[in-house]
């Protein structure tokens, strides 16, 4: 498959950590709290286990346990934060840890209907049989109730205000009504169901949550990763993870990974002392954006160059990714060019950052 699910792509850690945790498990769980940590955030030492288990996601630990008490308490948990920040892949990655199961997913969208919380039916079985258990369709939702597992809502804040409704009744209440049917017509959800539930800060005031549903989650904030350690780690570990999937042979030069990292870290200086939005870029500049720009110039390296990862490359790469509007953010990026990479260049005469320089300067006069 093109992209497996997080309790498939690292199945053979699950059983292992199944196999050796002796700690309390709570309702359903498959795994302890402890090793659902210790699955996400990497093992260490201490932990005693005689095989390690690598670092999945990286952040705060904090983050990680105060997500973890909260989906084995009764209230559902709310990751919000910026684009890019890894709110869904650590939805996933808890989702896979606690239930083996990170596929009950509903996409908020504007074309959310409460249906796709709840439940429909199947048409053609209801116009032969009538409605039934069976002619029901169940959403991802509620087949999470009915199992006690996670079931994950993506973009929460991108559904109408009805829908977000709906989700009230499930979280206070833990059951679903069905009024069409006249017997078995409440699905209760079982011990260990919970909703993990994503929200893009930077779409607050699209559909505001209302204060009785922000009251039946916890909220966990992820922030932007600045440090420019945490940030080279994650790349390099989602670019490893490319390199696999592709079957490309391809090194990732550390002068190119400094340069990649120094550009974005001078972009957010500009975007903060911007005084309109005209002066920042629209890209939120985060570490997903940086993978996609790396992705981009390891692949085009690889089928129209010689199969090693040049500046130049990658220059045209960040063009193309973050200029998304023209000319304004064509503007930015020139300026960039001129006045940062170009004094850069000048020390390093005939250097990584000379070849940068010039091979922005080529894509922005493509685009232009």
């Amino acid at each position: 498959m093109l992209r497996a699910p997080a309790e498939i792509k690292y199945a053979d850690e699950l059983d292992y950590l199944e196999s050796v945790d002796t700690g309390p498990k709570p309702f359903s769980w498959r795994l302890s709290p402890r090793m659902v940590r210790i699955f996400v955030l990497g093992s260490e030492r201490s932990d005693g286990l005689d095989r390690e288990i690598p670092q999945k996601w990286f952040g705060d630990r904090g983050f990680v346990e105060r997500s973890i008490v909260t989906l084995a308490s009764d209230r559902g948990l709310l990751l919000i934060g910026d684009p890019g920040t890894g709110k869904s892949w650590l939805a996933e990655l808890l989702a896979a840890a606690v239930s083996r199961n990170s596929t009950l997913v509903v996409q908020g969208t504007a074309g959310t209907t409460e249906d796709h919380i709840k439940y429909s039916w199947n048409v053609s079985m209801v116009i032969a049989k009538g409605q039934s258990r069976e002619s029901m369709i169940p959403s991802p939702i509620m087949t999470a109730m009915e199992r006690g597992v996670i079931g994950r809502f993506e973009e929460l804040t991108r559904s109408t205000s009805d829908v977000q409704d709906a989700l009230i009744s499930i979280l206070s209440e833990k059951y679903v009504s069905i009024p069409e049917l006249d017997d078995d017509n409440i699905v209760f959800a079982q011990p260990g169901f919970s909703i993990i539930a994503t929200a893009n800060s930077r779409d607050r005031g699209v559909n505001d949550l209302s204060s009785a549903l922000k009251r039946r989650f916890n909220f966990v904030r992820i922030p932007v990763v600045t440090n420019k350690k945490s940030e080279a780690e994650i790349v390099r570990f989602r670019t490893a993870e490319l390199l696999r999937r592709h079957q490309i042979d391809l090194e990732l030069p550390p002068t190119l990974l400094d340069i990649l990292l120094q550009s974005f870290a001078d972009l957010r200086t500009a975007a903060a002392s911007a005084t309109s939005d005209d002066d920042k870029l629209e890209s939120a500049l985060s570490t997903a954006e940086q993978i996609g720009v790396l992705e981009d110039a390891i692949l085009h390296s690889r089928f129209f160059g010689d199969n090693t990862l040049k500046a130049a490359t990658l220059a045209g790469s960040l063009v193309g990714s973050l200029a998304r509007r023209s000319p304004e953010d064509l503007a930015i990026l020139n300026k960039y060019l001129h006045g940062v990479v170009e004094p850069r260049s000048k020390q390093d005469e005939g250097g990584p950052w000379s070849e940068f320089l010039s091979g922005g300067r080529e894509a922005i006069a493509t685009l232009s």
